[in-house]
């Protein structure tokens, strides 16, 4: 057994997941686990015997119980995973897959372990894998541990807003923008593999090639609710509702469609990280800030900080509750910067100190002007 995680709680109260593994403590085999509840992770050690009667047990449709039972396990072995799924009459479905592997992964039995990350170091994930993030032990490639940490990082943003996201239909979340799809594949992984939601996703780019590629992965992990297309942001009219929007480094404007797309579609929860801000800065102008534009770096990091807090104030009062946030260290790449907007249906900001600046500056945004063209009032 490498470990064992337990989601889908008959209620939301309480205990939300529970995660299970083998160590070693004191040369006895003990088994790790951790129970998730919404603000707290508690651990208690037990025996084998101990720990199969636990996680047995939390897996029960008996509504009488004064504790949450589950309805979904994932099992993962040195030689097989496999998915439990456990109806409202109790009827259990297993979906086993055999490690096609010629090499078994190792389990790891140390009991003081690295920082905790969502997607487990050093524990074979198959997506990771073959996208060349681990190698087949498991163990992250030196030259893709700011990939592994960027990765984590971005499902933390997701799992602290995972409650606006309802569990009880399934979610459509689109990735404009995906690339080799690094992010859609943990995503989907964590949403519905390790968290249980029934998902719909759709990643899209503009490159033929990588989308085949990312089909053909998606189809040998068996991730059927996953699909990649080619096409532009702008004109893509796939769905007809969505509950998250996703965009990572969405070139200059593309990220302002994305976010207009978001907006029209009602998503519970938009994650934008945007990139290449030139259209504030081809038009910023300010005579008493001359002395500081004059400098070009300057003014071009001035204007994609600007742009991005322009975008903020605009999903506050299309009704979206907005932060930004440091994506990854600044160490790492100057664009680190996430818009995280979850919707409130309360509008929030100062139209009227928005429109002041655009026109002490001389800007006009692209998103500001989509939104005008849908009738919304910026």
């Amino acid at each position: 057994l490498i470990r064992v995680i337990l989601s889908n709680p008959s209620s939301k109260d309480g205990v939300i997941k529970i995660c299970a593994r083998p160590m070693l403590k004191n040369k006895s085999l003990l088994f790790q686990i951790e129970e998730y509840t919404k603000t707290q992770v508690f651990h208690k050690n037990l025996t084998a015997g101990d720990a199969g009667s636990y996680l047995t047990g939390k897996l029960s449709s008996d509504t009488s119980s004064q504790t949450a039972s589950f309805k979904n396990a994932l099992v993962e072995t040195q030689s097989f995973t496999a998915n439990v799924l456990v109806s409202k009459k109790g009827t259990i479905t297993i979906k086993k897959k055999m490690n096609a592997s010629a090499k078994q992964p190792k389990i790891f039995l140390s009991h003081n372990r690295k920082k905790k990350y969502i997607l487990p170091e050093n524990e074979p994930i198959p997506f990771l894998i073959e996208l060349g993030v681990q190698a087949e032990d498991g163990r992250i490639r030196d030259k893709k541990q700011k990939k592994f940490r960027q990765i984590n990082r971005f499902l933390e943003f997701i799992r602290d807003v995972s409650d606006k996201l309802p569990k009880d239909k399934e979610l459509t979340i689109v990735d404009f923008g995906c690339g080799k799809s690094y992010l859609t594949f943990a995503m989907y992984y964590y949403l519905k593999i390790m968290n249980g939601y029934r998902v719909r996703m759709i990643g899209l780019d503009l490159k033929s090639d990588v989308i085949q590629h990312c089909n053909e992965l998606a189809k040998r992990f068996d991730y059927e609710e996953l699909t990649f297309l080619e096409g532009d942001i702008s004109s893509f009219e796939g769905v007809n509702q969505v509950d998250m929007v996703v965009t990572l480094h969405a070139c200059d404007t593309a990220t302002d469609f994305a976010l207009d797309k978001a907006i029209r579609w009602g998503a519970k929860v938009i994650l934008s990280v945007p990139c290449c801000q030139h259209e504030v800065n081809a038009q910023l102008k300010n005579d008493r800030m001359q002395p500081i534009f004059k400098y070009g770096i300057i003014k071009e990091r001035m204007a994609a900080l600007m742009t991005d807090a322009l975008r903020a104030n605009l999903l506050e009062q299309a009704g979206y509750e907005t932060q930004i946030l440091e994506f990854i260290e600044l160490e790492h790449t100057p664009k680190n910067l996430l818009i995280r907007a979850v919707k409130t249906d309360k509008k929030q900001g100062n139209m009227d100190a928005y429109k002041k600046v655009c026109d002490e500056f001389g800007i006009s945004t692209t998103l500001a002007r989509l939104q005008e063209h849908e009738g919304m009032t910026v």
